[in-house]
């Protein structure tokens, strides 16, 4: 039984790499994503590029997290272990589109930013930067939500593989994280906002809890364990 939390920890090591891939991300995207003129100016930005490249990396975490624990989960109900990995890879192709975008607003600018008419040229960096945003919205904002907040927290509190009252977080924050991008969506409140982090808050405090557990302590002791042994090892 021991031997088989290593699969939960490897589990927490993939959701760790979430958070490392994709918090940089942002931080290196700023020039493109808040600067109106960012497209007009010259050269190829390595900014862009690294932060696009911390993207993949996050997207192949966010597959990893589900084949990691589908062989377990599925014990538990294998129709909703499959949803939830069909939600990571939806979302990971969602990141992969939005940083396609932004690499396209970059290869703009190193191409033409010095020739191109500045006001279409404007047009077209602000389309594909709207392209991004929606593609974030769509994302880690909804897919999370459905994804790791509402089926992940379901799959963890029936297996008890974790704390109960941890996978409590995830049944509370996926629906408010699902919430927040459907009102995004209607455009009732906008994306970055107070309103929106505030209903992604219990969300983010489920996923990185689960991971820091999962890394640490790695599975709990279950009958589910000792079920999937064959398909884990």
């Amino acid at each position: 039984m021991n031997a088989l939390r290593k699969p939960g920890r490897i589990a927490g090591l993939w959701f760790i790499g979430t958070f490392v891939f994709s918090i940089p991300a942002v931080l290196l995207y700023d020039p493109v994503l808040n600067d109106a003129d960012y497209i007009l100016g010259s050269g190829f930005d390595a900014r862009i590029a690294v932060g696009a490249l911390l993207e993949i990396l996050l997207a192949v975490c966010n597959i990893a997290t589900a084949v990691v624990f589908f062989p377990v989960l599925k014990r538990v109900n294998e129709s909703v272990a499959l949803g939830y990995v069909a939600s990571r890879t939806v979302e990971s192709m969602l990141i992969v589109a939005g940083l396609i975008s932004l690499m396209s607003v970059v290869t703009l600018r190193d191409d033409l930013g010095a020739t191109a008419d500045s006001a279409s040229l404007r047009v077209a960096g602000h389309t594909l930067v709207a392209f991004h945003d929606w593609t974030f919205t769509l994302g880690p904002q909804f897919c999370s939500g459905l994804g790791n907040g509402i089926l992940l927290g379901y799959l963890m509190y029936r297996s008890g593989l974790v704390p109960r009252r941890m996978a409590m977080l995830g049944l509370i924050g996926g629906p408010l994280a699902f919430l927040g991008g459907v009102l995004v969506l209607l455009g009732t409140i906008e994306n970055p906002s107070g309103a929106l982090f505030a209903l992604t808050a219990v969300e983010i405090v489920w996923e990185a809890s689960l991971a820091i557990y999962l890394t640490v302590k790695g599975y709990r002791p279950s009958p589910l364990l000792a079920e999937a042994e064959p398909s884990v090892v």
